[in-house]
């Protein structure tokens, strides 16, 4: 699912690269929404991107958090049937619950847009780290846990700092999305993967590139 997530997402963005038409339907704009109902761009945002790197690096992270993710809805929560649906869902919703607050903040700014998957990628953030949260990056050189710490704390401060076209806002409730929506399924369905993160959590490890 999270391929065929990126194919969809990598062919939607290259279609819009060389379609402004078609880039300005499915972007993010808030006035648009509450104007004229355009409830879809809620969704629809995240599968354009800007530029090639802008869809570039979130694909890549999407491939690398979305397919540890993907394992933990099929093996451990839902089955391999209905896993790979609940992980869909999980990111569309994680898409538009990153939106929610753009929405309530600018919904009488014209001047506003937005487009990309990082609310949806923030999100897988949390399953990767809540099963792995002592696996080592090379960039930046920590450990899972802190890197989602830090990744929360540093979207907020970006975001009240402002100054940038960077949808910091997104990056931090689509994180949120992901932590609360991951902890609340897995104490509703297996509350095992909670016991074994606090287990894990319990035993640091050092890097191991």
């Amino acid at each position: 699912m999270t391929v065929i997530i990126i194919l969809i997402t990598v062919f939607v963005s290259w279609q819009a690269f060389n379609n402004p038409e078609l880039r300005s339907r499915l972007m993010f704009i808030p006035t648009a929404v509450k104007d004229r109902g355009e409830y879809y761009r809620f969704l629809t945002h995240g599968f354009v991107h800007a530029d090639f790197q802008h869809l570039l690096f979130n694909m890549w992270a999407l491939y690398i958090f979305g397919q540890a993710a993907e394992d933990i809805f099929q093996l451990y929560l839902f089955g391999p049937a209905f896993g790979k649906v609940a992980y869909l869902l999980f990111y569309c919703l994680a898409i538009v619950a990153a939106s929610v607050p753009d929405y309530l903040r600018h919904q009488d700014n014209r001047a506003y847009a937005s487009l990309g998957a990082s609310g949806g990628v923030a999100a897988m953030i949390w399953p990767y780290i809540m099963w792995m949260p002592w696996a080592w990056f090379i960039f930046p050189p920590l450990p899972a846990i802190f890197i989602g710490i830090g990744y929360i704390a540093y979207s907020h401060y970006a975001d009240k700092r402002g100054g940038s076209n960077v949808g910091h806002n997104a990056h931090l409730w689509g994180a949120v999305f992901g932590l609360v929506a991951y902890v609340s399924l897995s104490l509703a369905y297996e509350p095992g993967l909670m016991i074994e993160f606090i287990a894990r959590l319990l035993q640091p490890q050092g890097p191991n590139f």
